[in-house]
């Protein structure tokens, strides 16, 4: 979590920014102002970034864009630097001077196909066109290793029935789907800004982990209406709907001080429910 303020930052939260790291890539979902610097701080390389997926275009969520790519010129940066966002993105980007960026205008129809997974986006309720975004690893399978080793599948043999799909034990042909158990990939799905809607619940769904807008508390809740924000109870709401593992609270008002109050609201309504902060780190 390299950015979790509301619109304005602070000295404790940075703006808008999720870094995913993935199989040695680094995908980014949202760049306020500062971003760079937060991934200097908390050792995420920016020279490994794939795609960055934004959310809508409010100053908070992308102003950090220019910065890093000059970042990037610098360090003579060759490979494309996807940017995906609703309508203006590319736009905005072609003001950014940087002939490596390849920046497309997006809807929730949209679906980055990467290695091993998927990015896609779906719609929310805060401003024209915003979007939140799912990642979701394909479906692996795993060894039932006890049934393999009684049918005498063994040491290198297990390399190469995953490599062939099959292999010849004696007079048999062993399967890998005869010896494997399907699982599914892990699901992480991310908001951006956004009123609690039932297109998150239904994007989240049994997501491993569902991070939020949780911009007020429960005092605020007009204020929240009014702006097209969650209020932390919302959020909590949204993630017991959609089955979810873990829900991470972000994009904290300023007028929030400590985490201890927003976090009481929203496990009294999902238990597992945590307020950002940054630096903040994952393992899903």
């Amino acid at each position: 979590m390299l950015g979790t303020g509301g619109s304005v930052p602070s000295v404790e939260r940075g703006l808008s920014a999720v870094a995913l790291r993935h199989e040695g890539g680094v995908y980014l979902f949202d760049c306020g102002e500062g971003t760079q610097r937060q991934m200097m701080r908390y050792k995420i390389s920016y020279s490994k970034a794939k795609c960055i997926f934004i959310t809508h275009l409010h100053a908070d969520h992308v102003l950090g864009l220019p910065g890093m790519c000059e970042t990037l010129k610098f360090a003579e940066r060759r490979e494309p630097l996807y940017i995906f966002g609703p309508p203006g993105t590319e736009e905005f980007c072609s003001r950014i001077d940087a002939s490596f960026i390849v920046a497309r205008d997006i809807d929730s129809s949209f679906i980055y196909r990467g290695n091993g997974f998927i990015v896609r986006a779906f719609d929310t309720r805060h401003s024209r066109g915003s979007l939140g975004y799912v990642f979701e690893e394909d479906a692996r399978r795993n060894f039932d290793e006890k049934k393999a080793r009684k049918l005498g599948i063994s040491g290198k043999m297990f390399g190469e029935l995953e490599r062939n799909g099959s292999i010849a034990v004696g007079k048999k042909t062993i399967t890998y789907e005869s010896v494997s158990k399907p699982k599914k990939g892990r699901k992480i799905a991310y908001t951006g800004d956004t009123m609690a809607c039932r297109e998150v619940e239904d994007a989240a769904e049994h997501a491993d982990l569902l991070i939020h807008d949780g911009t007020f508390g429960e005092e605020m809740r007009g204020e929240a209406a009014e702006k097209f924000h969650s209020t932390v109870a919302d959020a909590a709401a949204s993630a017991k709907k959609a089955g979810v593992k873990k829900l991470i609270l972000t994009h904290i008002s300023t007028r929030y001080k400590k985490n201890e109050e927003l976090e009481k609201q929203a496990k009294a309504v999902f238990k597992n429910s945590q307020v950002a902060f940054d630096g903040m780190e994952l393992c899903v």
